[in-house]
This record gives structure tokens, sequence and C-alpha cells, in this order.
């Protein structure tokens, strides 16, 4: 498969096994071409200013160990930077419904920019959790024909105190009530990682096990814990973004609806 114009993937991870392995995974469940990718490492000088939407199919952003909610006088210069660069692209973004997928800090930078308090109250271990599908995302071109609930990869210290105000909750959770949700047509934000594997989560256990997502000592028994179950049907919301945005190809066959653990 081919595009015309290139993803453009913003990452924002200071540690390079980890940016690098978050990168493949965008590439592997994404079923994306590294030369339909245009890849920026941000976390060092932020979003250039020369970037333009019209040079992109799409865009997707990653995680990264900084905090919205952070303190303003505690934030390194760098946080400061891509979160102004942020409100900058993402005015754009929403004027134009360009088409974009923020997972994690995605999302948060997402919901930040549109008015929602980011805090602590809603925050998740690394942990693998079933999630619920609302009854909007069940008519949602990226989730349609998914089962009610499904499970996913996920781990952050602050989350979307509410939905953003005219977005859309299609996934919602027990302990962190904002999930996904999707502000027009074509803008997306997870709170969980559609990209993330048992293999990369563990890659990340060993990063951050001193971040503050969980205490040191925890961190084999949540190797085990993401080990548990896969997540298929996460990996399949970004393939099915990836398709319907970047390649132009159909979203699912009836064959995917079909099966409970779609490819």
């Amino acid at each position: 498969m081919s595009t015309k114009k290139p993803v453009l993937i913003l990452q924002l991870r200071p540690e390079d096994a980890i940016s690098d392995s978050e990168f493949a995974c965008f590439l592997k469940y994404g079923r994306l071409q590294p030369e339909n990718t245009e890849r920026m490492r941000i976390e060092r000088l932020g979003i250039p200013d020369t970037v333009s939407l019209d040079h992109y199919s799409a865009i997707i952003v990653g995680g990264s160990p900084f905090d919205i909610s952070t303190p303003e006088n505690r934030k390194a210069p760098i946080q400061k930077k891509i979160e102004n660069d942020f409100k900058r692209l993402l005015d754009e973004v929403v004027e134009r419904d360009f088409p974009f997928l923020g997972a994690c800090s995605g999302n948060g930078l997402l919901g930040s920019f549109l008015g929602t308090p980011i805090s602590g109250t809603f925050r998740e271990p690394v942990s693998c959790v079933s999630v619920n599908i609302t009854a909007a995302g069940k008519t949602d071109k990226l989730l349609a024909g998914f089962p009610d609930s499904i499970d996913v990869l996920l781990g952050h210290k602050e989350a979307c105190d509410q939905t953003p105000q005219h977005a859309t909750l299609l996934i919602t959770g027990e302990q962190c009530p904002v999930q996904m949700f999707r502000v027009g047509e074509n803008i997306y934000a997870t709170q969980f990682h559609p990209e993330a594997d048992a293999g990369e989560f563990i890659l990340r256990i060993n990063a951050y096990r001193n971040h503050g997502y969980f205490q040191p000592q925890e961190a084999e028994i949540l190797k085990r814990q993401v080990s548990q179950r896969p997540t298929p049907y996460a990996q399949a919301i970004l393939r099915r973004f990836v398709s319907h945005y970047v390649y132009a190809q159909p979203l699912y066959s009836e064959a995917e609806n079909q099966h409970s653990h779609p490819s």
C-alpha cells in the first residue's frame, strides 16, 4: 500500500530505546510502512514552526513522561515549549477537523487544549483493564463491530476529569471514565495505548520503574499482569485509523466483525 502524503508521528519520550520501540509498534500495529511516515522526536526541540498540515495525511501522537498537571513553576522549559507548540498545532487541527490520534499524553494534550481539567483524580496503575464502548462508540467508524467491552493496556498519573465540551465519549472505564473521545469527525484521543502489546509494556515498566507510575518493587508483578491477556481490539483502533486516513482503505471487513480477535 502507498499514500501520497505521509502520516506525521510525534514522539515525546527522551529514552532512545523506548522511543524507537514505540515507533516500531506504531508501524507494526498500524501496518505502516516507514516510507509512509515522518517521525519527529519533539522532546528535544519541540514542534518546528515549519510543520504544515498540508504535507500530511494524519497525525499520531505517542506517550511521554511529562504531566500536564505538574505546577507551572516545576515544569522544565522543554515541557512548556511542547505544550505551547501543541496549542498552536491543535488550534489548526481542530479548526480543520484534521485526522489526529493522540494516545495517553496525546489524549491529555488534546483534552487540555479543549479546556478540560487534567488531574490525578482518575489515575490508573500500569495494567491491562477492560473498558466499555459507549452507545456513541458503537456507531463510530473506528469501533463499529467491536464487543461491548475490550481489553487495553494503560498506566497514567493523570487523565481528563471529564469529557471535553463538544466532544463525544466513545469508550469509558470504571476507574477512569474518559478512555476515548472524538472531536468533530476525525480527531481522536485514547487514554490507553492502542500501539502497545505486552512486550512493549514490559520495556516501559523497566524504563519507568522510578517515575512514579508504580512502586519499583511491583515491577515483576506488573510484567506478569500485562502479559495475561492480548489487546487486539485496542490495536485494531490504530490499524483502522491508519487504514482510513493514511491509506484510504476499507476500515474493516465482515470477516473481521465475525471474529472475537481481529488481526
